[in-house]
């Protein structure tokens, strides 16, 4: 640019020059060259001053590159998110494998698809790309719904499970164990008993001591505070069937009689309180069926069916992102068991949180897992016909056994 500014700039002086020279004087024709020469160089600094940008090297506008989408991408993109054992996640989150990325790549193989995974968090957003179109399929542990089947399409069903239940190991804190001995004896049920007992013990000590003040004989002392005193602790000891002396006068001895035979009552239902009290105790935050579950604190995932069960069941939960904080939860007893889909958590029972946690009850809502699509996919026929081939010609199997296959040993 510049090249050619100074080119225009000499052909203006050449053209000035020879305008000027032959009507001026022979004696000033040596101020012509510094003219022309002051005049050129105002019109250049004019130039560049109104046009900057012509002596500025032009800056390249950076490339954006745009977020891949299932419209914007020649790959296929399929959504899913870390779930043991269908989805699991290498330490440097580089790689994924489980039951479903098998699956999946078994799937793919078969049609001929070039695809590449798209991890979400939770089932939530998984659900939201295949619906915004930020991915062409989802895959995981996406159990088939009717409010579901109602925006997206879903396959056959890849995988049959459920929900379970999940407790602390009763050997770790989950129940059972050594009973709290103050906690029982601050128990509702006993402090009536004791109360009852200390009711019964005023009255009975008034009444010996009305009876047996006047007796020349008698256990109990005329006086009042010193008397009443003797005769409750012989209501107390006699109570409890452990009374060392009896009234010396009739009535006295008649009330003993009616009293010791209502401390043998009495005994025999403070040990059933008490026994029943450690038998709650023992067996307070156990839970074995989905019955035992009101009252308790459950955790699950946000969105999750098993979230859905719970409040329909008017169940306390407690939602959390990612199942690995409903773990958390449970470990640190800030829940008292989660509720989630059976093989998950038969998976982290046997693995990691082997020794911390057990599985109990039976599958209580039983549900399919299946792949899903948009609704009017063109992949779905394709991919039901490769379901039905891996199931038939025991692919399936042989992953199903890869990740799911019982230790008997």
């Amino acid at each position: 640019m510049l090249i050619a500014i100074a080119r225009i700039f000499r052909l203006f002086i050449n053209s000035f020059r020879r305008l000027v020279t032959p009507t001026t004087q022979k004696g000033r024709r040596s101020l012509i060259p510094p003219i022309s020469l002051g005049l050129g160089s105002f019109i250049l600094v004019l130039f560049l001053v109104i046009h900057p940008g012509l002596t500025q090297t032009p800056t390249p506008t950076p490339t954006v590159t745009p977020t891949p989408t299932a419209a914007n991408t020649d790959k296929m993109l399929v959504a899913t998110r870390v779930i043991p054992p269908f989805v699991i996640a290498d330490k440097d989150k580089s790689k994924l494998s489980g039951f479903s990325i098998d699956l999946w790549q078994s799937i793919a193989k078969e049609i001929g698809l070039n695809y590449q995974f798209v991890e979400y968090p939770n089932v939530a957003n998984l659900l939201s790309a295949v619906k915004d179109g930020k991915a062409n399929v989802g895959i995981a542990a996406i159990s088939i719904t009717a409010e579901r089947q109602q925006q997206f399409d879903f396959s056959l069903p890849m995988f049959a499970g459920g929900l379970q239940i999940m407790v602390r190991n009763s050997e770790t804190g989950g129940g059972g164990g050594v009973p709290n001995i103050f906690q029982l004896f601050f128990s509702a049920s006993l402090l009536q008993v004791i109360g009852l007992a200390l009711v019964l013990i005023v009255f009975a000590a008034h009444v010996i001591w009305l009876s047996e003040r006047n007796h020349e004989e008698g256990m109990i002392s005329k006086s009042y505070i010193p008397g009443i005193f003797k005769a409750s602790w012989w209501a107390a000891a006699t109570l409890a069937t452990q009374a060392d002396e009896m009234p010396k006068g009739a009535i006295g001895r008649f009330i003993a009689i009616i009293w010791m035979f209502i401390g043998v009552l009495f005994v025999a239902y403070f040990t059933a309180s008490a026994t029943t009290s450690l038998t709650v105790q023992q067996l307070q935050g156990e839970i074995s069926s989905v019955s035992d579950l009101p009252g308790h604190i459950v955790a699950t995932t946000a969105g999750s069916t098993a979230a859905t069960y719970l409040k329909e069941h008017r169940i306390p939960v407690q939602e959390v992102a990612k199942i690995e904080q409903a773990y958390d939860a449970l470990l640190s007893k800030k829940a008292d068991a989660v509720v989630f889909d059976s093989p998950v958590l038969l998976f982290y029972a046997a693995n990691e949180g082997k020794g911390k946690v057990e599985v109990v009850g039976s599958i209580f809502r039983e549900e399919n897992y299946g792949i899903v699509l948009p609704n009017d996919s063109p992949y779905r026929k394709q991919i039901n016909r490769v379901l039905l081939s891996l199931k038939e010609n025991g692919t399936y199997q042989a992953l199903y056994d890869k990740w799911f296959e019982v230790d008997k040993s």
